[in-house]
């Protein structure tokens, strides 16, 4: 005997219910959340730094485990440079620099906030003989103590792709390239390359956002994961490439399509 046509709708539409609870509450969110669970301190923080006026910044992409030394020494070997203070003076110098084409290879970043406070530490890497274009990131001490017993240092890293003045302080800044991922990616790489990591794996961030806007107005869009580098001691060599902690299958799914829908805009 079967069953009338509506009741075999009815248990249709009751397994697809179930298929993606299932998917959802037992794969989906527990992949999501696992990376969460290897810095538990990080877990309530919003992964995003504001201004001084308390507008929405850069996204935190990027993370470093390792002590102050050992940070400093890494970027140094990558061939980044600290920024200098953002004064009158460093203002002119990038201004000189822009216009007569000149190098200032430490050039300053205009401060941002995370946690309340201002970035710990900040570098650049020029990418031109002038200051207008380069790698830069800031970096701010969230864990003095992390899972495995180092610091943890979360940092937001862009491309600046030119300068112009600040819209609240009218202060000389950057514009940054909207692709905010290939700079995290070329930034972890870089300090890789310089044998100064011993392994990569990834966490949560600010999402998925492909139309994104920071503390100047630039847009920007991103897949949403931080990129974590557990670094060698200071003075110390990586003795080969660093191990790679892939992300969940479906976090790669996530990735890749939204790398697809940015190719779109």
């Amino acid at each position: 005997m079967s069953l009338p046509i509506r009741w075999t709708r009815y248990f249709w539409l009751f397994g697809i219910v179930v298929s993606i609870y299932v998917g959802v509450s037992y794969l989906i969110l527990p992949a999501t959340w696992s990376r969460i669970e290897h810095e538990p301190g990080l877990s309530k923080r919003a992964m995003v730094t504001s201004t001084a006026q308390g507008i929405p910044g850069d996204a935190i992409n990027v993370g470093l485990i390792g002590t102050r030394p050992d940070v400093v020494s890494a970027f140094h070997a990558a061939g980044w440079y600290p920024a200098d203070p953002v004064t009158l003076r460093s203002s002119l110098e990038i201004i000189g620099s822009v216009l007569l084409d000149r190098s200032y290879k430490d050039a300053p970043v205009s401060p941002l906030y995370f946690d309340g406070r201002r970035e710990d530490l900040a570098f650049e890497k020029p990418a031109g003989a002038s200051a207008d274009r380069r790698q830069h990131v800031r970096l701010w001490l969230v864990l003095q103590s992390g899972a495995d017993g180092n610091p943890v240092w979360l940092g937001s890293a862009s491309f600046d792709s030119g300068v112009t003045l600040s819209r609240d302080t009218g202060q000389v800044t950057h514009k940054i390239a909207p692709n905010i991922d290939q700079e995290r990616n070329r930034l972890i790489e870089g300090l890789d390359n310089a044998r100064t990591v011993l392994s990569i794996s990834q966490m949560k961030g600010v999402g998925p956002t492909l139309n994104g806007r920071n503390g100047e107005g630039d847009p920007y869009y991103t897949d949403g994961e931080i990129w974590v580098a557990k670094l060698v001691a200071a003075g110390q060599k990586a003795p080969g490439p660093a191990n790679l902690v892939p992300a969940p299958a479906l976090i790669q799914i996530k990735d890749q399509m939204v790398a697809w829908s940015s190719l779109l805009k």
